[in-house]
């Protein structure tokens, strides 16, 4: 069962006069349970690739399928990336200003999406500074909205239910005697634990993690990947794992790898992976 699926996707940016392609027709899908990763040198497009799964970026051009729901369905995307123009003065000349903006219908597909389908894990960890550890994870259950399409399970939950399922979470990274600290007071490998709880408290299917070991030691990064392998691998989370990254440490561990090169496929790859970060598969 496929639980993202990219058709032709393509990004474009703007350079003076001229067009960068940071993505080129790119298609593969992402199955429920897989250990993924997109994979290729700095400026290969993975993490625009991963921004557009995530959807934090617009395609210009392709579709993308998140669960059932056809993201962009309807939308015609060139007409989004310049919906409208208008005229500003400045000085004696008027000059064409564009703008980008989002129609309502489709902001509102997409937020949903993002908190129902997705959890993310910055390589910068992006944690609030006035909260806890317990409150940093509960954060994204305090955004629910009336938006059918942004409906977690956890939204039907009862206080102590909730409670319940946010400390077992933080139990799950190991953050249990750290719950009432805030972020200043952790170390770099407990601030991304706090990442992975958080991303996860949503129920989401589909976790996406950008360079996850950035800034992490090789010791911290070697508990945070096998972490994330053991909590691809628990079935009762059933999580499924996305990385953009460059580690060849966490491309061994990934049963399935997209790699790219100057914004384009050159393999998509079906493997079996390492249960250990930095150990080689057998």
């Amino acid at each position: 069962m496929s639980v993202v699926t990219l058709s032709h996707i393509r990004k474009t940016y703007p350079l003076g006069k001229q067009e960068v392609v940071a993505v080129k027709d790119a298609s593969f899908s992402i199955e429920k349970g897989e250990f993924a990763a997109v994979s290729g040198p700095s400026g290969s497009g993975k993490s625009t690739l991963l921004n557009m799964i995530g959807l934090i970026d617009l395609p210009t051009s392709g579709t993308i399928t998140i669960g059932d729901v056809d993201v962009y369905n309807g939308v015609n995307l060139s007409d989004v990336e310049v919906k409208d123009n208008r005229w500003v003065s400045s000085g004696a000349e008027k000059k064409k200003k564009k703008r980008t903006t989002i129609p309502q219908k489709l902001d509102k597909r997409i937020t949903g999406l993002r908190r129902s389908h997705l959890g993310f894990i910055f390589q910068t960890f992006n944690l609030i500074p006035v909260l806890n550890v317990y409150e940093n994870v509960e954060f994204p259950l305090l955004l629910a909205s009336k938006n059918p399409e942004s409906h977690s399970p956890v939204d039907d939950f009862s206080n102590a239910q909730r409670e319940e399922w946010i400390n077992y979470l933080i139990e799950k990274v190991g953050l249990t005697d750290w719950k009432d600290h805030k972020s200043s007071e952790l170390s770099g490998g407990q601030r991304q634990r706090v990442a992975i709880a958080r991303a996860l408290v949503t129920k989401a299917p589909v976790i996406l993690a950008d360079e996850p070991t950035a800034n992490l030691d090789s010791k911290n990064s070697k508990q945070i990947l096998s972490l994330m392998k053991q909590l691809n691998k628990d079935k009762d989370l059933q999580t499924t794992f996305i990385f953009s990254t460059h580690d060849s440490r966490i491309v061994d561990m990934c049963d399935h790898v997209v790699h790219l090169l100057d914004g384009e496929i050159i393999q998509d790859e079906h493997k079996t992976g390492s249960d250990i970060y930095g150990s080689e598969v057998r």
